[in-house]
């Protein structure tokens, strides 16, 4: 699959500036969703290891909470990618994300699709990428798995301390869940 003639700005975070757009005459869509991938991790990676596992877990100066605004602290790593992931929503780009999770703390991070299911099943143990097609609300999107890899202490022991996360043994290296990228076919 191509998409002809496309050029691709991805203005995902803060972190992009005028010089990582990517211009393509021809771009597999595959190479558009794991380039996509590569620019929401990396600024991911580097927000919770720079910034939450700084702060919170090694200075101790200001926690990480879901309640962030009401208590004065840093904003959680998935709650950061799900106001970016609404942000490219609003912008309609041509694509959307979500992180899900089959220990999903939030309920709304659940798998929903069969395809979902069958991607998070097939990451949590290979750690490898998952691609497929679906078809959602009578249009086809090809669907892109990518394990979300706990990075740092802050990831496990949110996860693992929670009241609400169902899945309580979480270490360094695994993968907690998927980072899910949709691109329309049609």
């Amino acid at each position: 699959m191509k998409i002809k003639n496309v050029v691709c700005a991805m203005i995902l975070m803060s972190s992009l500036t005028t010089s990582s757009l990517v211009f393509a005459k021809d771009v597999s869509v595959k190479k558009m969703a794991d380039a996509i991938f590569a620019v929401i991790e990396a600024d991911r990676s580097i927000y919770t290891k720079n910034i939450v596992q700084r702060l919170q877990n090694e200075e101790e100066v200001i926690t990480a909470d879901e309640h962030w605004k009401e208590e004065s602290a840093l904003i959680l790593p998935a709650q950061m990618l799900r106001l970016a992931a609404e942000r490219v929503n609003e912008k309609k780009a041509g694509f959307n994300y979500s992180l899900l999770s089959l220990w999903a703390i939030n309920k709304q991070n659940k798998p929903r699709t069969e395809l979902e299911i069958k991607a998070l099943n097939a990451i949590k143990d290979k750690k490898e990428n998952f691609y497929g097609e679906e078809t959602l609300g009578g249009k086809k999107y090809y669907t892109a798995a990518y394990p979300d890899i706990a990075v740092s202490k802050a990831c496990i022991d949110c996860h693992n301390d929670h009241i609400d996360s169902p899945k309580k043994d979480f270490k360094l290296g695994d993968a907690m869940g998927g980072l899910i990228i949709r691109i329309p076919l049609d």
